[in-house]
């Protein structure tokens, strides 16, 4: 473990962890499903799956499969709705000492807002994160992610319903990533994530249909680094609110790349299903460079990227 004292201390959005790194919503279940693998007590934070007014099936299958250098997925957010989640999620999240952050989402305001109101009046909830790339019903389905002034009005409406820190989920499917993120900052949020799946697809040579009943579905991990980077350097120079930068980390290497880029702290996503105790081994990982690059807080590399002029 670092030597180096307070080192990998951060508050996100006015939620303080012990390090930087927590768990990309979607991949690590209500984190009980991975406590056999990974101390919880260990991780910065711990994002749990999507969670929505009333249960959501999700899509049919196939809705996952590997790709060159990463996955698609068409879940569907999947999960137990909020009033399950409050009774037969949270209670064993209690139990442990880290910051718990819930994924909302909802196909309406008035879903967001019914979730937020509910999650903010029970103990154990540390942070709140809007999924904004769900179709927003009432705009004919236009996700909520990719309009400016729907994503503004959004935030502008949850932050009326909750003191608790909030943080709004970056959607990479925009033409200008900026443009969305000042306007989400405008609206109240504390933090943002950057970034969530990128639209992909994949065919079935033989029967030329898609491989997954949903057709789409968001690709993730390590062939999305450069994309997820790229677009955290961009948000970074636009606002001044801080970012939790996420997309194909696998190593403490990846890690420190997202916070010289703008990020404050990182997300695991993907690496959970390849290596179920890939969150601690990139604490670790940033550990080890901060200790040989005898630094002594985590803030020092923050948005350090060399440019020359």
């Amino acid at each position: 473990m670092n030597t180096l004292n307070n080192s990998l201390n951060v508050n996100i959005g006015g939620i303080r962890m012990r390090n930087p790194v927590m768990t990309a919503s979607g991949t690590f279940g209500y984190g009980s499903e991975y406590a056999d693998f990974v101390d919880l007590n260990r991780l910065g934070a711990v994002v749990v799956k999507g969670v929505t007014s009333v249960p959501w099936s999700g899509n049919p299958m196939n809705r996952i499969m590997e790709t060159p250098s990463g996955m698609l997925n068409a879940i569907g957010l999947q999960n137990v709705g909020v009033d399950g989640f409050i009774a037969e999620k949270l209670p064993y999240l209690q139990d442990f000492d880290v910051p718990v952050i819930v994924n909302v989402c909802g196909k309406t305001v008035k879903e967001y807002l019914t979730v937020v109101e509910k999650l903010s009046v029970v103990e154990g909830v540390a942070g709140i994160e809007l999924n904004i790339s769900c179709p927003n019903l009432d705009c004919g389905g236009m996700s909520f992610g990719v309009d400016a002034k729907l994503a503004h009005e959004l935030v502008k409406e949850v932050k009326v319903k909750t003191q608790l820190p909030l943080l709004v989920k970056l959607s990479p499917n925009v033409t200008d990533i900026t443009v969305i993120a000042r306007a989400i900052e405008e609206a109240g949020a504390d933090a943002l994530s950057a970034i969530n799946t990128l639209l992909g697809m994949a065919i079935n040579v033989e029967t030329r249909k898609p491989e997954l009943a949903n057709i789409t579905g968001g690709l993730s991990g390590p062939a999305i680094k450069p994309v997820a980077l790229r677009l955290v350097w961009e948000v970074y120079k636009s606002v001044s609110i801080p970012i939790v930068g996420m997309g194909g980390i696998m190593t403490g290497t990846d890690a420190v790349e997202f916070f010289i880029a703008g990020a404050s702290a990182i997300a695991i996503g993907t690496a959970n299903f390849v290596n179920p105790k890939a969150s601690l081994e990139v604490v670790e990982g940033i550990n080890s460079y901060l200790d040989n690059a005898n630094m002594k807080s985590i803030k020092e590399l923050v948005g350090s990227l060399k440019v020359d002029v």
